[in-house]
């Protein structure tokens, strides 16, 4: 083998690995559209108690939006001022409740979520249990707990993202999930894929086939509520009307 062979023989697996690695530069591993899913088995993550928890805060314009092919190409377009548009259609109120659809090995069925105050329990079935109601986009947002030592008993998992009130526009609050297991790195899902109109989106699935757990990224937006999840998914759950408290 030449010197030129031990140096450009294996460059292409060697950038093919750079470009496929799931983790960020923070550490946690971004579960993509690539790199859809990741086993908690393998990884030993099958301890404690799992959080799930969803943060966003609202983007009330696009300054911090990258930059358009145009102004790329024309790269002095940007000392032109601009033209100055009304705020008001920019600034959206937006309300996002963190839920999630259980089913036991045992048959059982059901929902955690914050309409209804369902609030699930952590020490008992379904083993799930909701930490609370954000409704303005705190930085600790809302969490949901998944005691992982009783896996045993749980099938799967399919936490989801609804709008409860205010304008469908997931695109502006730029909403993360982010799953802490009770050992390894914790998993990101960014939901900044644009959705007009969509209400709920299906964010992440977890199931257990008893003999692998794995978390599978879905990002699958709906223009209904939890019903059109529960039919999406074939959950045979039955839906009726909610609101949330007065209460804030």
């Amino acid at each position: 083998m030449t010197v030129r062979d031990r140096l450009f023989g294996n460059w292409g697996r060697g950038a093919a690995w750079q470009f496929d690695a799931p983790h960020s530069s923070t550490g946690a591993v971004e579960l993509t559209k690539r790199h859809p899913v990741y086993s908690l088995t393998k990884h030993g993550a099958l301890n404690g108690n799992m959080r799930v928890n969803l943060s966003w805060q609202m983007r009330t314009s696009v300054i911090h939006e990258k930059p358009s092919r145009g102004a790329m190409r024309h790269p002095f377009r940007k000392f032109t001022p601009e033209v100055v548009q009304a705020q008001g259609p920019a600034m959206v109120s937006v309300d996002l409740d963190l839920a999630c659809m259980y089913e036991l090995w045992d048959g059982s069925k059901g929902v955690v979520q914050p309409l209804g105050n369902i609030l699930g329990s952590i020490n008992s079935p379904p083993y799930v249990q909701l930490s609370g109601d954000d409704r303005f986009g705190s930085g600790s947002g809302e969490t949901i707990y998944v005691n992982m030592d009783h896996r045993d008993e749980i099938k799967r998992l399919l936490v989801f993202v609804y709008i409860y009130d205010g304008t469908p526009a997931f695109e502006r609050t730029q909403a993360t999930v982010t799953l802490y297991p009770g050992n390894g790195p914790r998993l990101e899902v960014a939901l900044h894929e644009r959705a007009p109109e969509a209400r709920s989106c299906a964010v992440v699935l977890i199931e257990n086939d008893k003999k692998e757990i794995v978390v599978r990224r879905e990002m699958r937006y709906v223009y209904g509520f939890q019903s059109e999840l529960d039919r999406l998914y074939g959950w045979g759950l039955q839906w009726g009307r909610g609101y949330k408290s007065s209460k804030v």
